[in-house]
């Protein structure tokens, strides 16, 4: 197969930033018709009312149908909440453990303080997005997804069995495990997990644009998010995470996490779904899936993929002053989004 026509995909888990960086980047976004926007900036978007004023610049920096989330925290009103969802100003709300990722200052560290606004969420059918990790400084980087399955997710879910979730970047067999024994949850996973594990990382030097977190793990794991998104399964869908940072707070002693890939995504996508002998499963689980698990419609368009000679992607971005370096899997990709 060297041509494939398909609904136009969404990205059900991506950041944008703010300010000049947002403005470089929403525009390399423009493959995908929606995507949920992560809330964490400095300072996190925590209300409906910075919501829509963050939606206004997410639009007006070129990205033209944003899905807004709030930050949950443990001081978070559920009344504003469950009204920014009647509203149609949020689509769902991120929960970050304290300290889990970048920009997670602001999340939960005691889960029981915010049970009432869980409970508000799932009466009203608010979802919920989950980073699943424990940020216990005693539990191993690469346990912490399968960590916070027994200790955080499975209590929350017999507690609020009516609650929409989405755990989002799954990294582990165990997570893939999870949600396939939970009908009803959903799990994003992203672009560089199918294409890269911790030897991709590691091995022979350190390789900081494959830093991200959750952190990439054995091979292993890897097999088993590809079996996933391959499978037909509705309950996997894309979400990129691609994660903009200044190339050289990547590049640094201590790298900032993230992997930058909505320029290429699709690409590699088509790459990895190839290789698996699956390009006929790749339109449900960058188009279909993800908009049955919200409720929401199917795009109307298409975008067709074709493929041909190597794909000559960009090293970097330019982004008013700085660079932003795309991921680069190390080898040939051969597919091209025709635009």
């Amino acid at each position: 197969m060297n041509s494939l026509t398909i609904r136009r995909p969404d990205d059900w888990h991506l950041h944008l930033r703010d300010g000049d960086m947002l403005r470089a980047v929403a525009p390399e976004s423009r493959h995908f018709g929606r995507a949920i926007i992560m809330p964490n900036l400095v300072p996190p978007v925590v209300t409906g009312a910075q919501a829509a004023s963050y939606r206004d610049r997410v639009i007006a920096a070129g990205f033209a149908r944003p899905l807004m989330t709030l930050y949950l925290t443990e001081t978070t009103d559920p009344a504003d909440v469950v009204q920014a969802h009647r509203d149609g100003i949020i689509t769902a709300v991120k929960l970050y453990p304290a300290g889990a990722t970048t920009n997670s200052a602001s999340g939960v560290s005691n889960f029981e303080n915010v049970r009432d606004v869980l409970t508000a969420m799932e009466a009203a059918g608010v979802p919920l997005c989950l980073h699943g990790e424990v940020t216990d400084a005693d539990i191993d980087i690469f346990d912490r997804e399968a960590r916070f399955l027994d200790r955080v997710l499975t209590p929350l879910r017999a507690a609020h069995p009516d609650l929409k979730l989405t755990l989002e970047h799954v990294t582990t067999s165990e997570a893939v495990d999870w949600v396939r024994a939970h009908p009803g949850v959903g799990a994003t996973i992203t672009v560089q997990h199918l294409m890269a594990n911790r030897n991709d990382m590691l091995a022979g030097g350190m390789r900081p644009h494959f830093y991200c977190l959750p952190i990439l793990k054995r091979g292993t794991h890897q097999t088993a998010l590809r079996q996933a998104a391959t499978s037909g399964e509705a309950q996997f869908f894309l979400g990129t995470d691609s994660a903009p940072h200044p190339t050289h707070a990547k590049e640094s002693a201590c790298c900032s996490a993230g992997c930058f890939t909505a320029t290429h995504a699709l690409p590699l996508l088509a790459h990895v779904f190839e290789e698996e002998d699956a390009l006929d499963r790749l339109e449900g689980f960058i188009s279909l899936h993800g908009p049955a698990h919200y409720g929401l419609p199917v795009n109307d368009d298409t975008i067709t993929l074709s493929k041909g000679s190597h794909l000559d992607f960009p090293a970097r971005i330019e982004a008013y002053g700085q660079s932003v370096t795309l991921f680069d899997p190390g080898h040939p990709i051969h597919w091209h989004v025709v635009d």
